[in-house]
């Protein structure tokens, strides 16, 4: 793996994303089974050539003391965590299956916040899963605000057959579709209390399109002028449209 990164490294990347199916489950099946923070940290010492290291979609059932220490010391791992949490009430994730419970991923949050305060969470919820009552679609709205999630997925319910919840009862149609709107205008509310608060901050941004780039936490940036895609660039966030930050002005870094 480290030996791929430093292939790409050496070509000019500079931000690899380590992304997989169940990326904390990473290296279960291997002798002494290392863990997901130790293949980050030896990436970071074999490759110092890379400027940034980025996590995809991890599971919240756990973070490994290994990763919640390299969050902390190593600036090259960026400050974004995207968690698949799916629900913030204790019996719809039991009914998941999900290995996590409300408290767990509240703890998960907190323990990595503290290591790294700057942090940005992502998540996906899931709005009308079968059984989910009035009170439980609360507990998953409510978490937004409580675990300041930044970067939130909103899945409406859509039943698999074969599957243990395509048999339970359902959430009627347009009740999924006025959940998964109140999630979503959470999610637009939360994003915008942190632009609002990077909002006269330096940004350091991987440009992704002409015009478009991605700070460290995450952030789409806008910004105007020629930069090659794949290049980094960096300014002072002026301001926001409620979805990017703007740089009105940067200089390639």
């Amino acid at each position: 793996m480290a030996d791929r990164v430093a292939e790409l490294a050496a070509a000019g990347v500079k931000e690899v994303v380590l992304t997989g199916v169940d990326l904390t489950s990473w290296g279960a099946d291997l002798p002494k089974a290392p863990a997901l923070g130790d293949l980050v940290k030896l990436i970071l010492q074999e490759v110092p050539g890379l400027p940034r290291l980025r996590l995809s979609s991890i599971d919240a059932a756990e973070i490994d003391a290994a990763l919640l220490d390299v969050l902390a010391r190593e600036p090259r791992l960026m400050p974004h965590l995207h968690l698949s949490l799916q629900s913030g009430d204790d019996l719809i994730l039991k009914r998941m299956k999900r290995r996590h419970s409300r408290a767990d991923a509240l703890a998960l949050i907190r323990s990595v916040r503290a290591a790294r305060p700057d942090t940005a969470i992502g998540a996906d919820l899931i709005a009308g899963f079968p059984t989910e009552s009035d009170a439980a679609f609360e507990n998953s709205l409510a978490l937004i605000t409580e675990a300041d999630i930044t970067f939130l997925h909103v899945f409406p319910f859509s039943p698999r057959p074969g599957t243990p919840a395509a048999r339970m009862p359902k959430v009627a149609p347009p009740v999924i579709k006025a959940r998964a709107e109140r999630l979503r205008a959470a999610g637009v509310a939360s994003l915008s209390r942190r632009l609002n608060t990077r909002t006269g901050t330096l940004a350091r941004a991987i440009v992704e399109a002409p015009g478009r780039a991605r700070d460290e936490d995450y952030l789409e940036i806008a910004f105007a002028g020629p930069a090659p895609v794949g290049s980094l660039i960096t300014g002072v966030i002026a301001g926001h449209d409620g979805r990017r930050a703007r740089l009105d002005a940067w200089r390639p870094l």
